[in-house]
């Protein structure tokens, strides 16, 4: 699909819901991405493994995990959903307050958030969805680099920003803050 840029300066909740269903986008700041190509074989690996990770920590606990395509809608204040202009589809999210979850995803900031970034969406999750996930009040979010098989993790601090981040290489285990209890092997992440 071609979106009309000529006739659109932003899109909005109500445009992406009439978008072909066999169509990934995203939508951050009014700006609309289109999510082809699909996901390389080793991504989906990496989401698979950290995804089996999180539920299975999850099971017997109150907060859920999903992965993409899943809609997390940002809204910006008290817009409408039809108004709402920041709609992404995170590679994996956590959500603890049930009150977020809806029939369409999820409706304000996820507890946390993992892209597994590639040369198509890099700039993306480094820059726009970094900025977004920050401003929306995700608490935790993790850039996971597969060719170098490393793991950013930024978190939300009292002062509403994202501190210094944490690296973490193959041979190390990672805490995931919101979670408290949960330590993720990295190598059983980047197995191949």
């Amino acid at each position: 699909m071609s979106l009309p840029a000529h006739t659109k300066q932003t899109y909005t909740y109500a445009d992406y819901l009439s978008w072909p269903k066999d169509e990934r986008w995203e939508i951050i700041g009014g700006v609309a991405y289109n999510m082809t190509p699909a996901p390389s074989r080793r991504h989906q690996e990496i989401s698979g493994a950290l995804f089996n990770v999180l539920y299975n920590y999850l099971r017997d606990k109150s907060c859920k995990v999903y992965t993409a395509p899943f809609d997390v809608r940002l809204p910006e204040g008290n817009e409408s959903d039809a108004e709402i202009k920041n709609v992404v589809q995170p590679d994996i999210v956590v959500v603890c307050d049930k009150a977020k979850l809806d029939d369409q995803g999820c409706k304000g900031a996820p507890d946390f958030i993992a892209e597994i970034i590639s040369a198509h969406t890099a700039r993306k999750d480094v820059r726009e969805k970094f900025y977004l996930y920050e401003k929306a009040g995700v608490k935790e979010y993790w850039i996971v680099h597969p060719n170098d098989r490393t793991v950013l993790t930024f978190s939300l601090g009292t002062d509403g920003k994202y501190g210094i981040p944490e690296m973490f290489g193959p041979d190390d285990e990672i805490p995931v803050n919101v979670l408290p209890g949960l330590v993720i092997k990295l190598n059983d992440i980047f197995r191949e």
